[in-house]
């Protein structure tokens, strides 16, 4: 998260004295959510052959989670606007713990999914409102920070949370990972009953599903949002079928596979931390446009070197493409976050950057099912080259938005006109 976005939650809520390390339990939900998130595409081989099903239909159970979090976020969030922010995320973490610990007791496809849908309605009810919060923890000098650490949880799931998964799952059963999930849940939720005074927040608001919708009527945005859905697309076709791809095209195998990620997820870290920096300096559309062609280039890279090279040469290779990748992937992410600040202005931000990340989930829902259809009819081998296809797909939409907004203002009367509508409905808004 970088400057423009901690910006972007400034207005929230008149900030509260907190007790020290509210944020850094807020921190600890968003990693165990993270955490769960991800940590599965390491593991869909060893699920698969517990439940008794195909990989490909395994990778459902990504599809699933994420389809179901991109739906479900916005609608609860709105609808529990009223409800006391202490009690709702408590509430939303415990149950999340329970449901990690009711999906390492599912012995069955069906029930692993209903496990994973619910566990996405938890998770899209917390995370937002975590990241509201932290604007109204500390003074406005601080709530860029403050929302740095409590997005930070994210960062340190995909670099360390995701590839000790792997690694855990891999030597204890893929049960223990969703247990140690549900205990970090479990911590959360009693650091944030002491660590958060009650009635904190009670002065924020709630974006109606209404003012959703006006903020979505915006050409520009909707089109920013298709750039999001079809990066997230394109990734996931790939990470969800991760391991089996790794299978295919390497000897790594097992706790190596953890290994591998851990280069991907250290690689992501170090995109997020560039790309703020850069696109404070550069610009959005500079970081974007570089973010994309790269990632491209390392997607069709991974591609041709599972086809090209052997798989006892292919170990070096494969991790240097899987941290290109990983790098690439993960600049893109703040610099949108950013360029969604542009269009719509600081006041309307919030409802713009929770629609950015329903249409990222319902990307990653996408782009598990295309890859989960390529793996069974064009192999792990070729994964690759599905998500390059997609992020090319990313890149030209970006640069049509781009050269659009280029244009002399007589061309784009009416067009804004409808952003215009769309900015002074958004801007009734002050919460994620």
């Amino acid at each position: 998260m970088n400057a423009q976005s901690a910006v972007a939650a400034s207005h929230l809520a008149t900030p509260t004295t907190q007790r020290p390390g509210a944020l850094y339990w807020l921190a600890l939900g968003t990693f165990a959510i993270g955490t769960e998130g991800f940590m599965i595409a390491a593991l869909l081989p060893i699920i698969a052959a517990d439940i008794r099903v195909s990989v490909a239909q395994a990778g459902l159970l990504v599809s699933i989670f994420a389809l179901a979090y991109a739906t479900s976020s916005p609608l609860l969030t709105a609808l529990t606007g009223r409800v006391d922010r202490r009690r709702l995320l408590i509430a939303s973490m415990s149950l999340f713990a329970m449901l990690n610990m009711a999906a390492a007791m599912a012995h069955s496809f069906l029930a692993l999914a209903a496990a994973r849908v619910l566990l996405a309605f938890a998770a899209g009810i917390y995370t937002p409102n975590a990241n509201a919060l932290a604007g109204a923890l500390v003074p406005a000098e601080q709530r860029g920070r403050a929302i740095a650490v409590v997005n930070g949880g994210l960062t340190a799931a995909i670099a360390l949370g995701v590839p000790l998964g792997a690694v855990v799952g891999e030597r204890l059963g893929w049960r223990t990972m969703f247990v140690g999930v549900g205990l970090l849940s479990t911590i959360a939720v009693a650091g944030l009953a002491r660590g958060l005074q009650r009635g904190i927040g009670a002065a924020m608001v709630t974006a109606s599903l209404r003012d959703r919708v006006r903020a979505v009527r915006n050409p520009r945005v909707a089109r920013t949002l298709a750039v999001t859905t079809l990066w997230a697309t394109g990734g996931y076709a790939v990470y969800t079928y991760v391991a089996p791809l790794l299978y295919s095209a390497t000897p790594l195998r097992g706790s190596q596979i953890g290994l591998a990620l851990f280069t991907w997820g250290l690689a992501a870290g170090v995109g997020l931390f560039v790309s703020g920096n850069a696109t404070d300096r550069l610009g959005s559309g500079v970081v974007l446009r570089a973010s994309l062609t790269s990632l491209i280039l390392a997607l069709a890279g991974l591609a041709v070197v599972a086809n090209v090279v052997t798989p006892a040469e292919a170990v070096v290779p494969v991790l240097a493409t899987m941290a290109l990748w990983g790098m690439s992937a993960w600049a893109f992410f703040p610099a949108q976050q950013t360029r969604l600040i542009e269009l719509v202005g600081v006041s309307s931000a919030p409802v713009a950057l929770s629609l950015n990340a329903s249409f990222m989930y319902l990307g990653f829902s996408l782009g598990a099912a295309l890859g989960g259809f390529s793996l069974l009819h064009v192999g792990p081998r070729h994964l690759g080259f599905v998500g390059a296809a997609c992020e090319l797909a990313a890149l030209t939409l970006l640069l049509a938005n781009q050269a659009r907004g280029a244009r002399p203002q007589s061309d784009g009367g009416a067009e804004r006109d409808v952003e215009r509508d769309a900015e002074v409905g958004g801007s009734q808004c002050s919460n994620r």
